[in-house]
Formats: structure tokens, sequence, C-alpha cells
């Protein structure tokens, strides 16, 4: 299949409202869940569901593992993100990514405030990563879950409690804060309809978390 084939496919599969809540279920749930525990979320039917994730799964976006039960019965059928090979977190090569950034905005040209050019410098990052293939929340979810960040949705936010810079973050926010953001923004902006979504980063709202905002820009 070629990369046209395989993103007209993907795009065809995340028309349906239905899939997208349940690429975002799977990238909120701390564990994988059930075709059962989708469906009790959903208020849907389990066959409904079950054919939802296959068609997810057909496009490579979403991974099953059987794992046996407690005591006697079949052993039971669970459901993972995989799409875009964001699987799982990978905290050392987030922080090579991270280095590069700050890197990148140390070197930045004459006339640019380091705020500015931290920003950037996360645009970029988001550029070398897979193009999302999620709505913009759920792109961006599955990938700072790759990174390390464990977003939990809150409505059109994600609340960001394990922020593996957080250190450096109280220290110098205008510019690790601001890669941060510049990453989300980059993420949403290319996911399917991020043209029309505003992100925004509120860092320290509480000692150990932060939050991203992605609200339509109409609003």
């Amino acid at each position: 299949m070629t990369d046209d084939t395989h993103g007209a496919r993907v795009h065809a599969v995340l028309a349906s409202p239905v899939r997208t809540r349940v690429l975002d279920l799977l990238s909120a749930s701390p564990d994988a869940p059930t075709a059962q525990q989708l469906a009790a979320e959903l208020g849907l039917h389990v066959t409904t569901v079950r054919f939802h994730l296959e068609q997810l799964e057909a496009a490579g976006l979403v991974g099953r593992e059987t794992r046996r039960r407690a005591g006697r019965g079949r052993p039971g059928v669970h459901f993972r993100l995989v799409g875009a090979g964001l699987d799982g977190p990978d905290l050392d090569a987030a922080r090579d990514e991270m280095i590069g950034a700050l890197a990148e905005a140390v070197a930045a040209p004459d006339g640019a405030t380091r705020t500015d050019a931290a920003r950037s410098a996360g645009h970029r990052w988001a550029e070398r990563l897979p193009v999302p293939a999620a709505e913009p929340q759920a792109a961006v979810a599955q990938a700072f879950t790759h990174l390390g960040f464990g977003p939990e949705p809150d409505g059109d936010a994600l609340l960001l409690r394990s922020c593996p810079f957080r250190q450096a973050a109280r220290e110098h926010p205008q510019v690790v804060c601001a890669v941060h953001l510049g990453l989300a923004e980059r993420l949403a902006a290319r996911a399917p309809h991020g043209e029309d979504v505003q992100v925004t980063l509120r860092p320290f709202v509480e000692p150990e978390l932060c939050v991203v905002h992605l609200r339509d820009k109409s609003e």
C-alpha cells in the first residue's frame, strides 16, 4: 500500500465521529480496555464497538492484545493505540528531542526573543514526528503520552501532571513551556481539522499541573 493510499484510508476511517471518540478513549485510558468497557463508556452495543475497532485496526491505528483472566474462562481481548508509532512513552527519546529543541532556541537568530525562538523550536520538533492520524486533541494526547507527560483529557483540555521536564520548566518557563506550547500547536495544526483549533498552555495552574487547551477558533 502506498503512503497516499494509506493516508486516504486513515482519513476515511477517521471520518466517523464514533471512531474518533474510540481513539480519544484509548488515548485517555491508563490501561488497554476491552470492547465491552469501551461500549459502556460510549453507550453503544458491544457489536457496534467491535466493528469500529476492526476498522481502526485495519488502518493501523489500534492493536489488540490477549490477556488471561483470573480463574477460568477465555482470555480477554484488550485494545490500545498504535497509530503513528506512538504506543508507549519513550523518555530517552523525549529527552533527546527536548535537548535538541532547547539548543535550537539558544541558537536563535538575533532579534528573536527566547520565548518565540523556543516556540518555533517546538514547531520544528512536531514536524519531525509522524503526521497525526487522530483529531487534534487525540493527536496531541497521543504524542504527549509517548513523550511521558501522562495527559488526561478533560473537556477541551489536556491535564499534564507528569511533565518529565518539570524542574527545568519551573526555572525557565519562558523557554521550556514555550517549546511544549509550540510542539502542541504544530501537532494540532497537522492533525485532521487542526486548522480550526486554537492551542494555549497554562503552566503550573497547580504546583504539579499544567493545562493545554484546544478550542475551536470560532468560539
